[in-house]
């Protein structure tokens, strides 16, 4: 047997795609599933669908599945498929989670989705057999509800089954092998070669992917709820109104209910999660359950049942307990596995039916295509390396079941699963007050306590740090600071085709001998996919560095887009060390500690030399992130700690210090600087972005329109982080990428992605919920000159 695709897994997430590839137009695509259609997690899901998400692309897909489910299947099926367009709401106690509301009902107004703040009023009326004692308010979802599983897998299959696609139920895949650049699977009844591998096997994914030497960061967790008999008060509110009552949740209590005829669905998450089959479904679990364990989660039943004294009233007709699947960040694994050709993942989704009508047709346009629909940065499996392992898979798998309903603030650092990888200067760093967050598994310095700890609570609102990243940034403008980028992505490329395939890499022409150029690499539609720093060490040797969080995806982009050219690209990453050396008193500092001339003839702005510094062999690049005089130091791994010390030792004299993550991003956001994965994504070309200079021309085409801008916002007692909708009037026409405060220009500052090109000065930026003028700059507005990365070592009136 002979196909294009072959996908392995029948539950909601394996048929929406086999659906949506083939309303593509692909044929000759087959899915198989060892037992029967949604036998595994599916048929036993309680089926709740939202629009509630913290970000445009989550929200996207479970916007589009309840698209899907509500409009789409019924037109093409000509039948119901089971979806309740019931509404839901979120209730809570506390002032943060009410913020956390506000964000998301300010983000959802950018996407189109109705989520709006309501009052305790507002709850008793929307579910009048609610208490709302002790609530101050919650979120309404009104196009939420929820559906039934097996109906809408079932619709999916049949479509897709008229448009030519092949279903083989209890067919489970036994091998798989790679065969003249074909795959070919193995079945206890026949065998396939294929194009593409999609593995979409939910609980069996990690099987699957062992078949393939894939590690796949996913976990099987046990998840159970109750299912109640008729209760008198369901079937008089149902009577009487003509509507089903809204889900509701409520995430202190880390419970959610939902109508069940005239019954109720009970759904606890408690905080101590168990994880099931971590190394293998045992080979007779099909459409099963596990036995009922409610003692872990009585205490919240209890709870629900204060809020809702209905609950009481129904008899217990069943408890539901199987396995569902989270990834590490509970954040479905949508796109290609990394390191190998034609195999995608559509797996590790804990919510598989709000996300599967979304996620099958998000990676069928990636594969039909060759790009994602839109960023793709939380969702790519790649987004964990293989430094995920199974520790790191379970721990993280544990935490975010029981943060199911945890609070997302916009500077949260989570504990589990961290310390996978620490830079040669990490000890150091905590020596000297390193509060570390994790990136791509570093950690990385977000910022330095220069007095002991307190307890820090994490809030939407200024945080506690605030000052101290203010005192970081005046050492690096006045002084010198010096700053860990170990975690950044770096590669090389050698042999004699190195500079030209640089050169055809993305926008820019490689660099010369000794000098450094920025490129962006382009995905099939123009966007932007990867930002590369290049600098040229010999006639066939180039250094690359990129986003850390891009390391995998980059390492997959280099390796398949050199194939044609004679070179060999080695991911370097752990290899080198790199210390930043920041600021007006940068050069001074570095000239006591080589030989070499760091003069502005002897090391001009954007050269890169290896040199011998402090008694070490390192590259030094010039360059800067925060827009000072400055260079980067790489060095091998083995001695970075012995040149961190000399700095150090040397930096007394300048009164130098170190500075973390959140210094860097306010003073590159002063700069106008874009970030990969903020700004710089997939969905806009460079000269979208606000690269014009890196924008390949075409003679006779309209002048390319800047969707990007830097934005300053008066805003006083808040500071922009992200996921802020712009308006003008009472228009949403663009949503915030990044923010923070300017400590340098006394600024709120923001980059926003527009709809469409800018007109007029009446925009407003909504932060929390309140509307706050703002204003597009048309230059950085901190030396917009380049003057102090450029020239002298010391400018009076460093502000712009």
């Amino acid at each position: 047997m002979r196909a294009q695709v072959a996908i392995v897994g029948g539950g909601v997430m394996g048929v929406s795609l086999l659906y949506h590839l083939a309303k593509e137009g692909w044929k000759d695509i087959i899915l198989f599933e060892k037992n029967d259609l949604t036998h595994g997690s599916t048929w036993h899901a309680a089926g709740l669908c939202t629009h509630f998400a913290h970000s445009p692309a989550i929200q996207e897909l479970r916007a589009a599945s309840v698209q899907l489910y509500r409009d789409i299947l019924p037109q093409e099926t000509g039948r119901d498929v089971g979806f309740h367009a019931c509404g839901a709401m979120r209730i809570t106690r506390l002032q943060s989670r009410m913020h956390e509301f506000a964000h998301v009902a300010g983000l959802s107004k950018f996407s189109g989705h109705e989520l709006r703040l309501i009052d305790p009023d507002e709850i008793e009326i929307l579910h009048p057999l609610t208490r709302t004692s002790g609530l101050i308010g919650g979120i309404y979802e009104p196009d939420d509800g929820y559906t039934d599983p097996v109906l809408v897998t079932g619709a999916m299959a049949e479509v897709a089954r008229k448009h030519g696609a092949a279903i083989k139920v209890r067919t489970p895949v036994t091998a798989i092998r790679q065969d003249n650049g074909a795959w070919s699977i193995a079945t206890e009844r026949f065998g396939c070669i294929c194009d593409h591998i999609v593995i979409a096997a939910g609980a069996w994914s990690w099987e699957i992917g062992r078949m393939l030497r894939i590690e796949i960061p996913a976990v099987p967790v046990l998840h159970q709820y109750l299912v109640l008999d008729e209760i008198p008060a369901v079937l008089r509110h149902q009577q009487e109104t003509g509507r089903e009552l809204p889900i509701i949740r409520d995430p202190e209590e880390s419970w959610y209910v939902r109508q069940e005829r005239n019954g109720f669905i009970l759904g606890p998450y408690e905080r101590d999660a168990q994880v099931w089959s971590v190394d293998g479904v045992p080979p007779e679990f099909g459409a099963d359950l596990l036995p009922s364990d409610l003692d872990p989660v009585e205490h919240i039943i209890d709870g629900a049942m204060a809020r809702i004294p209905a609950l009481r009233e129904g008899g217990l007709k069943s408890v539901i307990n199987g396995p569902i699947t989270f990834s590490p960040d509970a954040n479905p694994l949508i796109g290609p596995a990394q390191g190998v050709d034609n195999v995608w993942l559509l797996t590790g989704s804990s919510m598989g039916i709000m996300e599967g009508g979304g996620a099958g047709r998000f990676l069928a346009h990636w594969m039909a295509h060759g790009c994602p629909p839109m960023d793709a940065t939380q969702v790519d499996p790649r987004r964990f390396g293989k430094w995920a392992d199974r520790n790191f898979r379970v721990e993280k798998a544990k935490e975010c079941f029981g943060f199911q309903f945890g609070i997302h603030f916009p500077y949260e650092e989570r504990p589990a699963g961290r310390g996978k990888r620490h830079s040669a200067l990490h000890d150091e760093l905590a020596r000297l007050g390193a509060v570390f967050g994790s990136v791509n598994g570093w950690e990385r310095p977000n910022w330095f306590a220069t007095a002991p700890i307190e307890d820090d609570p994490l809030t939407f609102l200024r945080p506690g740090w605030f000052s101290a990243v203010a005192g970081e940034v005046r050492t690096a403008t006045d002084c010198v600071g010096f700053a860990d980028l170990s975690a950044l992505a770096k590669f090389t490329a050698c042999g004699p085709d190195a500079a030209r395939f640089v050169d055809e890499l993305g926008t820019g022409a490689a660099p010369d001998l000794n000098r450094i150029k920025l490129t962006y690499a382009l995905a099939a539609n123009g966007g932007i996919e990867s930002e590369f720093t290049a600098a040229r060490l010999a006639p066939d040797r180039m250094y690359l560095t990129s986003a850390s969080a891009a390391e995998a995806m980059d390492a997959d982009l280099l390796q398949n887009r050199s194939r044609r050219y004679d070179v060999e690209i080695a991911n370097v990453t752990d290899d080198y060390s790199v210390i930043a050396v920041i600021g007006p008193n940068s050069r001074a500092l570095l000239q006591g500690v080589t030989d070499c001339d760091l003069s502005d003839s002897g090391f001009p702005w954007l050269s890169a030399m290896e040199i011998n510094i402090a008694g070490c062999g390192a590259l030094a690049m010039r360059l800067s992130y925060a827009g000072e005089l400055g260079w980067e130091l790489h060095a091998p791994r083995r001695s970075a700690k012995r040149l961190f010390l000399a700095l150090l030792d040397a930096g007394r004299s300048f009164d130098a210090a170190c500075i973390g993550a959140y210094a860097l991003n306010s003073m590159r956001l002063e700069k106008g600087y874009k970030a990969w994965g903020s700004e710089l994504t997939t969905e806009l070309t460079p000269a979208e972005a606000g690269l014009p200079m890196a924008a390949p021309t075409e003679t006779g085409c309209d002048a390319p329109v800047q969707l990007m801008h830097l934005l300053a916002i008066d805003c006083q007692d808040v500071d922009p982080f992200h996921g802020h909708a712009v308006f003008t009037g009472d228009q949403p026409v663009g949503i915030v990428t990044s923010g923070s405060f300017g400590h340098r220009t006394g600024l709120a500052l923001a980059m926003a992605q527009f709809r469409e090109p800018v007109t007029g000065s009446d925009l407003n930026v909504e932060i929390l919920g309140k509307r706050y003028r703002a204003r597009v700059l048309t230059d950085c507005p901190f030396d917009p000159e380049n003057s102090r990365m450029k020239h002298s070592d010391r400018i009076a009136n460093p502000g712009s």
